[in-house]
């Protein structure tokens, strides 16, 4: 089990802005990704490589993930 987490825009998406997922682990932040876009209402409008975190460190789409790790959903950031 994972714990998501969506930032700003993001849980606007989905509706929420903490959820667990079930996974099988170790896996990676891309395939947590699919399955987040493929199960989870809203999250279909999700990019397909969003930036993430994993354990509050930002990381790749091949980061591995385990059993109890947080993955935040991080929209991209604008200002001036």
């Amino acid at each position: 089990m994972v714990r998501l987490k969506f930032l700003a825009r993001y849980a606007e998406l989905v509706g929420q802005e903490d959820l667990e997922l079930a996974v099988p682990v170790p896996t990676t932040v891309a395939e947590v990704v699919r399955r987040v876009r493929a199960s989870v209402p809203g999250a279909g409008a999700l990019p397909e490589q969003p930036l993430t975190a994993v354990n509050l460190r930002h990381v790749r789409s091949d980061a591995q993930v385990r059993d109890g790790d947080e993955v935040a959903f991080l929209p991209p950031l604008a200002g001036g």
